[in-house]
This record gives C-alpha cells, structure tokens and sequence, in this order.
C-alpha cells in the first residue's frame, strides 16, 4: 500500500477536499492504524510541517492546487486489503465531517506534530521537515484509547 492508495481511497469515499484536508486526513488514517491494526498503512514519511502533518509524497501529487479530486492522485485499482479500508473508514467516520483548519489546529495540540518540531529546533509558523516518527504516534494514538 502507498499513500496514494490511502488518499485516493479518502477521494472516493468522501468526494472534492482541500489539500489540507487530504493530509490531515491520511495523517489520522496513519496514525490509527499503527494502533488499531499493529502496522503503518504506507511507508512514506510524514513531516511536522508549519500547518501540521503534511506526506512530502503526497504533497507532489497535489502541489499548487487547493481543492483535489477523485481520480487526481491515483487512477485505475486500489492497494488496500480490507483491514485498511475498515481502518481508514473509521477515521473519516470521526474526523471526517470537520473542517481543514479545525483538523490542523488538533494535530498542533497533539504530541507527534510537536515532539517533532521540537527535535527541529523550530519555532511556530516555521518550515520544518522533520518526520514524525511512527513510535511516537503509535505511543500518542495508544494512550488516548480507554483502558
């Protein structure tokens, strides 16, 4: 699976967004599949960019253009086996119906997105492009579960 498959699927499923929306979104997709199903949905590096978690591999399919398509990142076939699709359906079940902006100002309260720009030595508003690590989300998604 890449994150192509990933946003695509996101695409198809809840039709035209923001670019910023897109990410934020296969940012949580990420994230809650590290901690429902033990593995990453795709391999590509997420960044602590100045508006939160942003895929570099991603951001070049959709570079320069604020609203994305169906049909825009990937055509044809889909990656994902079901336990992916199951994963990625309950985040847009949740974090779905919220607003780009309202989706950035949570990862910027949330430990990940700021653990890593921490490591960066960089200030608010500043470029970044230190990853995210896959442990440290999996530690922050974990403890937000019940017990």
């Amino acid at each position: 699976m890449s994150v192509r498959d990933v946003a695509e699927y996101v695409l198809r499923k809840c039709g035209p967004m923001t670019a910023m929306k897109l990410q934020k979104l296969v940012y949580y997709a990420q994230a809650w599949s590290l901690v429902w199903d033990e593995r990453p949905l795709f391999n590509e590096r997420i960044e602590a960019w100045a508006n939160g978690p942003v895929c570099r591999a991603l951001y070049s399919a959709h570079h320069r253009q604020f609203m994305v398509e169906p049909g825009q990142i990937l055509s044809g076939h889909l990656d994902l086996d079901s336990d992916a699709e199951r994963t990625i359906d309950s985040v847009l079940e949740f974090y779905g119906s919220k607003s780009a902006q309202w989706l950035s100002d949570l990862t910027h309260l949330e430990d990940p997105w700021n653990a890593a720009r921490k490591r960066a030595g960089v200030s608010d508003g500043a470029p970044c492009e230190e990853e995210i690590t896959l442990a440290d989300m999996h530690e922050y998604y974990s403890g937000l579960l019940p017990q």
